[in-house]
């Protein structure tokens, strides 16, 4: 069942890669939706697909040896129809 989730990553998350990590996986894993970084230093995600697919990403991040993620945020939202890709915002 496709979901979309919201999620704020704080944490060294900026400038370590994460946007274009994140815009390679989800790609990868055929999931759409956007990443951005925040003025406050956190990553701003919104990505859409199947709940387990969208955990496998989620995984993969915080396995990744750049990128240390210290919390996550996570909030269900209303789907996006007929979104296409994933991209990377701002």
């Amino acid at each position: 069942m496709k979901t979309r989730q919201k999620i704020r990553f704080t944490g060294k998350v900026q400038g370590v890669g994460f946007r274009f990590t994140s815009y390679h996986l989800a790609n990868s894993l055929g999931l759409t939706g956007w990443v951005l970084n925040d003025w406050d230093g956190s990553v701003l995600m919104e990505v859409q697909g199947d709940s387990e697919t969208i955990h496998v990403m989620l995984k993969r991040l915080e396995d990744d040896v750049f990128i240390e993620i210290e919390r996550i945020e996570k909030q269900t939202i209303s789907i996006v129809e007929n979104e296409a890709s994933f991209n990377i915002e701002g």
